[in-house]
């Protein structure tokens, strides 16, 4: 296994690691939308949160040498499905023509009050 790490994405705020490789994939931690030089939470609104939560995956990404075009699966947790729409268009147009395999879920609360966090596996 190899550990993925980038100053480009916000740093681990517990025991584990941005991504990690392992037979040929790489699998991220959850992305919530903090900034990853302050450490804060970017936003209110769902689209910008949804935007930084995708550039952090971008720096991770390309820490791993990889990109969305060989992600083959994400996951989305969102605090409301109301916003699902919204994150829809965010997503689809920064992912351009990538059309991975998807899961949305809605749950309780994530870590610093974000509204959407999401994971990747990917190929390398």
């Amino acid at each position: 296994m190899q550990t993925i790490s980038t100053s480009s994405a916000p740093a681990a705020i517990g025991p584990y690691s941005q991504g990690i490789i392992s037979g040929g994939l790489l699998f991220t931690a959850g992305q919530i939308p903090l900034d990853p030089k302050e450490m804060s939470l970017v936003g209110i609104a769902i689209e910008e949160q949804t935007l930084q939560v995708l550039r952090n995956l971008d720096a991770v990404l390309a820490a791993a040498e990889t990109s969305w075009d060989r992600v083959v699966k994400t996951t989305v947790f969102l605090t409301d499905l109301a916003d699902f729409p919204a994150m829809n268009r965010i997503y689809e147009k920064h992912l351009g023509g990538a059309k991975p395999a998807r899961s949305t879920v809605q749950v309780a609360a994530l870590p610093r009050g974000a509204k959407i966090e999401i994971e990747i596996v990917a190929e390398i």
